[in-house]
C-alpha cells in the first residue's frame, strides 16, 4: 500500500494547514499517494454503494492478519477521503477495525462541517463497507 500517515500524524499535518483550501489540497495530495487500482479490481463487488462518485475499495489481509487496502475514486477529493479512511484502518486486524470508533477522529478533523452532504454520505458509505467487509474476515 502507499505510504499513508498514521492517524496522529494525519491530525498534526491537518492542523498545520492554515485554511480549508489548504486542507482540501492536503486531502487531494493523500489521494495521490494511493497505488493505482488494477483494472480487474474495478468490479461491482468492490464498488461502494451510496457514494455519488465512483469509489472502489478492496480489502485483504496480510500474513500477520492485518488489513491491507487498495482503492480509487473518479473524484480527486473523494479519492483523498479514501486515503484518509485507509490511514485510520491500515495495519489493524479485522477485529480491531470493527472495534474502532472513527467518529472522534473525524470530529477532530472537523470534516463533516466542510464536506458537502453527498460527500459526507459517501464517507459514511465507505466506513460501513469497510466494517461489513471486516466482519466477514473475523
Amino acid at each position: 500500500m502507499a505510504s499513508l500517515p498514521e492517524p496522529e500524524k494525519l491530525l498534526r499535518n491537518f492542523s498545520r494547514c492554515n485554511n480549508w483550501e489548504e486542507k482540501y489540497l492536503y486531502i487531494i495530495e493523500l489521494g495521490g499517494r494511493l497505488d493505482p487500482l488494477p483494472e480487474q479490481w474495478r468490479q461491482p463487488e468492490n464498488l461502494i454503494a451510496g457514494c455519488q462518485s465512483q469509489v472502489w475499495i478492496v480489502m485483504t489481509r496480510d500474513e500477520q492478519g492485518h488489513l491491507v487496502f487498495s482503492g480509487d475514486s473518479d473524484a480527486a477529493i473523494v479519492k483523498g477521503l479514501v486515503a484518509v479512511v485507509f490511514s485510520l484502518y491500515q495495519a489493524l486486524t479485522a477485529q480491531q477495525a470493527l472495534a474502532l470508533d472513527v467518529r472522534p477522529f473525524f470530529a477532530e478533523l472537523a470534516l463533516s462541517q466542510h464536506l458537502t452532504p453527498s460527500r459526507s454520505q459517501g464517507l459514511e458509505a465507505m466506513l460501513r463497507a469497510i466494517r461489513a467487509k471486516a466482519s466477514t474476515l473475523v
